[in-house]
């Protein structure tokens, strides 16, 4: 698999299906999707094999006696469910993914490297706009970066 890079804006439609990039897609080698709630207003979609990847390392560090454990796994790996791509491209967000994000007809599909982020078009552009300072401090931690 290529990196899995670029910002994607898509329809959702009213059966709650979204078509999936091509860009995106000829990256992929299967059929299938993981998605899940994110740590933002957000979804993530994973391929079988980083979902695998992710979990496992995300399970090794959680212990079932730590509540801040317990929090996280519950909300990143309990909500997790496969999605199939359809003959149109399209996968089909479940229903309670689609209410945690917020997703209203308008979307966008990130890709960051080794997954995705499916937004709510309206709530990507306030994140990005009220996180503006934030971005710019966090650049300035990254001065030992040369290109």
């Amino acid at each position: 698999m290529e990196l899995l890079t670029g910002e994607y804006r898509n329809t959702l439609d009213e059966k709650g299906r979204i078509l999936f990039p091509a860009k995106l897609r000829t990256e992929l080698t299967g059929e299938k999707l993981i998605i899940t709630q994110a740590v933002d207003n957000c979804l993530w979609l994973f391929t079988p094999d980083e979902w695998k990847n992710f979990s496992a390392k995300l399970m090794d560090a959680a212990s079932p006696f730590s509540g801040k454990s317990r929090l996280v796994v519950r909300h990143l790996i309990a909500p997790a469910q496969t999605v199939e791509f359809d003959k149109a491209g399209r996968i089909s967000i479940p229903q309670s993914l689609r209410e945690y994000a917020a997703l209203s007809k308008e979307c966008v599909i990130l890709g960051i490297n080794k997954y995705m982020e499916l937004w709510d078009a309206n709530a990507y552009k306030t994140y990005l706009e009220e996180s503006e300072p934030s971005f710019r401090e966090a650049t300035e931690g990254l001065s030992g970066i040369c290109l």
